[in-house]
């Protein structure tokens, strides 16, 4: 055989080894496909202050999670206004270790809402929605009447588009709701055809709600003429019970009720068959000897629990109220 016909014969084996290796199947590095927020709560440290922060509202915009909030940074401690924040949350797909950035921040639709709802009292509860009877993106808050009391106010401005910034149009009062008493937190459920609010009309706070007419749209039927609205049925205690956001099939809420860890703790129904499940307490890993208030949920699709964000007056804190994030898995409904 000659030279140049066993050298074509060793590259043509050498070929079909590496070939063959190349079709080796190898490893893949991703071992998590989905990442898992902890079940401890954890400080969001840069966008608290030395003064109160809560009420958290959250927003997705341009591909990233934001927050408005109730704080009285800006007054030292005295009234509160709103503000917002930025959140980011990843996890290593190799490893599955969970990371989170959080920062005060600017972003300009925020701002214009911040600007159109902070007024010279006391601004609290900040809730967003994107109503599918009009198109419309409303904005709820509670803020001081001219009397002392707490009243929801709404804002409305078509979705955010591209750079531009939409008009914001209120603040219109809920009319409809507000009565002579504190009315504050306001929630609507996932047909957006009932609202959930607490109020201490009756003394205690509890939690109550009102049916939307089919048809009606939100502005329409808030700018209506005050009624009654009804007791949340299996939720309300003996105690205060406010605060109430309602995601999907699941009702977040505060409460000071017997039987708690401490003084305000956060509580969870299911919406079953009609009806509201018994609460449940959150337990040690949420819930304290202190205070925790406005529970929000989010669903993360990349991660495989649920994202709660709260505040609390807990020792450790950087200041008064400070807000939290933990992870929550619901047990199977």
């Amino acid at each position: 055989m000659k030279r140049s016909q066993a050298f074509i014969i060793l590259v043509v084996l050498v070929l079909v080894i590496s070939g063959f290796a190349s079709c080796k199947k190898t490893e893949d590095p991703i071992k998590y496909k989905y990442g898992t927020f902890p079940d401890s709560a954890i400080s969001l440290t840069n966008i608290n202050s030395e003064y109160d922060d809560y009420n958290a509202n959250l927003y997705q915009l341009y591909g990233e999670i934001y927050i408005l909030f109730s704080s009285n940074r800006n007054s030292q401690g005295g009234q509160f206004d709103l503000e917002q924040g930025r959140l980011a949350f990843t996890f290593d797909q190799t490893n599955g270790a969970f990371q989170y950035l959080n920062a005060v921040s600017s972003l300009g639709y925020l701002e214009k809402l911040k600007e159109a709802a902070n007024t010279d009292g006391d601004d609290f509860g900040p809730y967003s929605l994107f109503s599918t009877a009009d198109g419309y993106e409303y904005l709820f808050t509670a803020s001081e009447n001219p009397v002392g009391n707490l009243d929801f106010y709404y804002f409305m401005n078509l979705p955010v588009f591209g750079a531009s910034l939409p008009n914001v149009q209120g603040p219109f009062p809920a009319t409809l709701l507000n009565s002579s008493s504190d009315d504050a937190y306001i929630s609507f459920d996932l047909n957006q055809d009932s609202a959930y609010f607490s109020s201490d009309i009756n003394g205690d706070f509890d939690i109550y709600v009102k049916s939307r007419p089919a048809g009606a749209t939100i502005n329409t039927w808030l700018s209506g003429s005050y009624s009654a609205s009804s007791p949340a049925d299996s939720i309300n205690s003996d105690g205060d019970d406010k605060c109430p956001v309602v995601y999907k099939d699941i009702m977040v809420f505060a409460s000071n009720r017997a039987g708690g860890l401490g003084k305000y703790d956060l509580y969870y129904s299911v919406f079953r068959k009609g009806k509201w499940s018994s609460p449940v307490n959150f337990g040690p890993k949420i819930n304290t000897s202190s205070n925790e208030f406005r529970p929000r949920l989010w669903i993360h699709s990349d991660f495989t629990n649920e994202l709660l964000i709260f505040s609390s007056d807990r020792p450790g804190g950087k200041g008064r109220y400070d807000l939290y994030f933990a992870g929550y898995t619901f047990p199977e409904k």
